[in-house]
């Protein structure tokens, strides 16, 4: 099915979110539609699918024009999106989730096990949605799309937080419907992506279409004019000096860490102060029962848990928070902010001044310093859950608190643009300049390996020693995750 934009405009206040936009999604094609954030990308598929309606222009399908003013609308005209955070019920198995979500028709198990198999999903339909990856809850949604007829496919920053393999398995099916004569339209900062799956690019920039041209692949130049559009100059990454200090911040002392699925065993394990950790391996492998332990949210089976010498092992959560420990999670909206709540109602949960009335003066000017500081784009007044993914993460890492000693982060970057990922990264490099100590998990190997001091490796239940990442290369370290150590 063709699209086609035509002049559209949408407005917010005195923001001109969407101005005059207008580019063509052909038929049996994969477009990918770039921006840095606030550029007015989320706005114009929001628009598409029905979420938010368009002030003025047209959008049509095959040549006629539509009226799309709900989700229920979207879908009728064959237009369906996956969100960056899955929409699911995690208390419900993956067929109650797939059968609540599909249009009313009683599917069985077995016809859920066909759609999936025609994609290579591997999905229990008998397992609980809360213990899936963003990965395979991602898989659902796409499956229960597909079962309402969607022509139309829009995905958003689809590639965030997923395995390797998963994203091999989600570009597969995104060819497979292109195939089919679908419109696949896929909103993303990762310009690898986009040369690798895409067909044509259109980007934006504040609001407006800056142009969209083939994808021609093997293009070397294609990356740098992608950047040049959506930035308007080079942008260069920032290094950090490899950690020298000896003075051991973080001490696990035969540590053993169970769930439902996994039992780890971590016999010794030494982060000096200064250094960057990156956890990596497939989804599911590990990496976020480590960094739970550490941030003191779920406790070890066995064995010690130190920072800077004092001893946290069983100490409740406040007690980490208490010793400069941050826990920064991967899902915002479900685990790191407060839906319905203000960024400067955020701003005056994590400074907590224990007083009975709030100081709304105060409040709004520490909201004011994070907004200048990490460049949200939004007010104190703005509620975190219409902000734009990336804007949510900034605020979410604004809400650190100053001197922290250990920073456990899940997807730092998830959902930020380039140029904001070099920027969240030279503040970090900041802290650790500092004296503290950085881990993070991250699906994006080569963000491991560029600022990461050392790297430990989940896979099949067990953990490397930590490696050093002098000459490692991203595609040694997706051998290791294969299980080469």
């Amino acid at each position: 099915m063709r699209l086609e934009f035509r002049n559209i405009h949408k407005t917010f206040g005195q923001v001109h979110a969407n101005n005059d936009v207008s580019f063509v999604v052909e038929a049996g094609t994969i477009h990918g539609l770039l921006g840095e954030n606030g550029a007015g990308k989320s706005t114009l598929v929001k628009m598409l699918t029905g979420f938010i309606s368009r002030d003025s222009g047209e959008i049509l399908f095959d040549d006629k024009p539509v009226l799309i003013r709900t989700p229920v609308d979207g879908i009728r005209q064959g237009v369906g999106m996956l969100h960056q955070d899955p929409l699911d019920f995690p208390a419900l198995t993956v067929l109650e989730n797939f059968r609540a979500m599909a249009g009313g028709r009683w599917y069985t198990a077995a016809d859920l096990r066909k759609l999936a198999a025609e994609f290579n999903f591997d999905l229990d339909p008998e397992e609980q949605a809360g213990n899936l990856t963003v990965g395979e809850r991602q898989q659902i949604e796409l499956l229960r799309l597909l079962a309402l007829g969607v022509r139309t496919l829009v995905l958003d920053e689809p590639t965030t937080g997923i395995s390797a393999h998963q994203k091999d398995q989600l570009f597969a099916a995104m060819r497979t419907l292109a195939g089919q004569g679908k419109s696949v339209i896929f909103v993303s900062h990762k310009l690898e992506d986009v040369e690798e799956v895409c067909d044509y690019a259109t980007v934006m920039r504040r609001g407006g279409v800056v142009g969209s041209l083939p994808v021609a692949k093997g293009d070397d130049t294609l990356a740098a004019r992608l950047v040049d559009m959506m930035f308007g100059r080079e942008l260069a990454l920032p290094s950090k000096p490899l950690t020298t200090t000896p003075t051991p911040a973080l001490v696990l002392e035969d540590v053993v860490l169970e769930d439902e699925r996994l039992s780890i065993h971590v016999p010794k394990f030494i982060a000096p102060c200064g250094e960057v950790i990156g956890l990596a391996g497939l989804e599911g492998s590990g990496q976020r029962l480590f960094i739970l332990a550490c941030a003191g949210v779920q406790a070890p089976s066995r064995g010690q848990i130190h920072l800077r010498a004092v001893n946290l092992t069983h100490k409740p959560y406040a007690a980490y928070q208490d010793a400069g420990v941050c826990y920064v999670p991967a899902d915002r909206m479900r685990e790191g902010l407060v839906p319905g709540l203000t960024i400067q109602e955020h701003v005056a949960l994590r400074d907590g001044s224990g007083e009975f009335f709030l100081n709304t003066t105060a409040m709004q000017q520490g909201a004011e310093r994070a907004i200048a500081e990490y460049k949200i784009r939004g007010t104190p007044t703005s509620f975190v859950e219409r902000l734009s993914g990336g804007n949510q993460q900034r605020t979410q890492l604004a809400l650190m608190p100053p001197d922290l000693k250990l920073i456990l982060m899940e997807h730092p970057t998830r959902g930020l643009d380039i140029d904001s990922t070099i920027w969240i990264w030279k503040l970090l490099i900041d802290r650790c300049a500092q004296g503290a100590t950085i881990m993070f998990a991250s699906s994006d190997l080569d963000e491991i390996v560029q600022y990461s001091d050392r790297v430990l490796v989940f896979s099949g239940g067990q953990v490397s020693e930590p490696i050093s990442t002098q000459g490692l290369t991203a595609d040694r370290l997706g051998e290791m995750i294969g299980g080469k150590f």
